[in-house]
């Protein structure tokens, strides 16, 4: 299969969707991106809603990013361009759904779920169906999903954790007899596919390592095995022609002056990443250069600008706190007015302590684990100005931690929105600093990436306030 002759619009793909979570949806999608890879194929991986973590296991199957379509975070209109944006040169992609098919943002309909997304991508869908401690009853399940909203177009099933080949026929019958809806593949239950799993949800695959790509491989050989892989191709090709143009960042910002170098952190503490954000700031006029906190002992050369992501700093707190010379040079570049930005496990990192543990010192907040999961989207307005917001600024986020900041928020709070339970404020803004527990997906708000871009140029062009050495 080639893209050549064919227009990018029309790519072919498939959604992957399950009844609800837990089914297999990501042992499914991410074993077709790598057997359909291992046929030479060029995959786009792809992932509903905000989580971080299948897409690293996406990109190590395909090789190319893994990118997140979150119509709530970025915009309903925004999902068909950032999808052919992710997809430019692929020839078929694959969509991972989140939860069930229709869970959707709480209390907002359809919005954000997979079944929003497969109809703003005009995708076929195929539903992964757990299929131990059933048997017939799996048709009416079926049935039912498909027969739900007629504008989701669900045209096949991949069945999962089948016990035996008697079990699959009985499977098999009941879908044939019941649902009008094609099997298209049936997985043996398994145990050496299985992804390590945390308070979070996976372990990311940055921090497996040798171990992650031989559950990736796995997974590839588990559906190449068990899946109607043309079958699949054949369904994908027959979505229709989307009437949208790729999304372009450098349509989104002005550029700065001076290419201020931005350090962006990554590695296993801070993994959790959009990868538009960093396209977007190098749209700005920004030069992006990653680096690890675990391992670096200095902010990278030259740095005008900060941004400090997700992640899972808690299980790297030793390691953190005992890099001293990283926490002094990026508490020296807070105290010379150079510009952050944190989210989440950055805010973490830049409170005085973590789970006891001496952290960079920036913000005066401590912050500990807890037995409870703070999750949900969230519509937020920017309560002061920072270098990533202006007063007033509105942003749709997500929150997703078992830490708690004491405080929460500082003298001038990043954020205010409400919840059932009221209004809240939460973070810390400043003149060079925000820090909040927000997630962002910057395509939803493109003017982070210029008001950051501007205030690390401004940083680098100010006498006696030089750029980290």
């Amino acid at each position: 299969m080639s893209t050549a002759g064919r227009p990018l619009a029309a790519i072919p793909r498939l959604v992957i969707a399950a009844p609800s979570s837990g089914a297999g949806k990501t042992t499914v999608a991410t074993g077709l991106i790598a057997a359909l890879a291992a046929r030479g194929l060029a995959v786009s991986p792809h992932k509903v809603g905000p989580d971080y973590i299948d897409p690293g296991y996406h990109a190590l199957a395909a090789g190319r990013p893994g990118r997140n379509l979150d119509a709530f975070m970025c915009g309903p209109e925004r999902i068909a361009p950032l999808f052919l944006h992710g997809a430019a040169g692929a020839d078929v992609a694959v969509v991972e759904g989140v939860m069930g098919l229709f869970d959707g943002a709480s209390g907002r309909g359809e919005l954000a779920s997979t079944a929003h997304v497969a109809k703003l991508l005009r995708a076929p869908v195929v539903l992964v169906v757990d299929g131990s401690s059933q048997s017939r009853s799996v048709a009416a399940l079926v049935h039912g999903f498909a027969s739900w909203d007629p504008e989701v177009r669900l045209a096949g099933v991949i069945l999962n954790r089948v016990a035996s080949d008697r079990h699959e026929q009985l499977l098999r019958e009941a879908l044939e007899e019941g649902s009008g809806v094609p099997v298209l593949g049936a997985l043996r239950r398994s145990t050496t596919v299985a992804t390590p799993s945390r308070h979070l949800g996976l372990i990311p695959a940055v921090e497996r390592s040798a171990e992650a790509l031989r559950a990736v491989a796995d997974m590839g050989e588990l559906v190449a095995a068990s899946v109607d892989l043309d079958a699949l191709l054949e369904l994908a090709r027959t979505a229709p022609e989307l009437t949208a143009e790729p999304w372009n960042p450098s349509a989104e910002v002005d550029p700065v002056a001076g290419t201020p170098r931005i350090a962006v952190a990554g590695g296993a503490a801070f993994s959790f990443s959009y990868a538009e954000n960093a396209e977007l700031l190098t749209a700005a006029g920004a030069e992006v250069v990653p680096f690890d906190p675990l391992h670096a002992s200095a902010l990278p050369d030259g740095t005008a600008g900060l941004v400090v992501g997700g992640g899972f700093p808690e299980l790297y707190v030793q390691e953190l706190s005992g890099n001293t010379a990283l926490r002094g040079a990026i508490a020296a570049f807070a105290a010379g007015g150079g510009p952050i930005a944190a989210e989440c496990a950055g805010l973490l990192y830049l409170g005085r302590e973590l789970d006891g543990l001496p952290m960079c010192g920036v913000l005066d907040t401590g912050a500990r684990m807890t037995d409870r999961l703070t999750l949900g989207y969230r519509e937020a307005v920017a309560l002061h100005d920072s270098p990533l917001a202006r007063t007033g600024t509105r942003v749709h986020g997500h929150e997703f931690h078992r830490t708690v900041c004491e405080p929460g928020a500082g003298e001038h709070p990043a954020w205010g929105w409400r919840l059932p339970t009221g209004p809240r404020t939460e973070g810390f803004a400043g003149s060079h600093v925000h820090a909040s527990y927000l997630h962002l997906h910057w395509a939803g708000a493109p003017s982070l990436a210029t008001s950051f871009a501007s205030a690390a140029a401004a940083h680098q062009a100010t006498p006696g306030k030089p750029a980290s050495p």
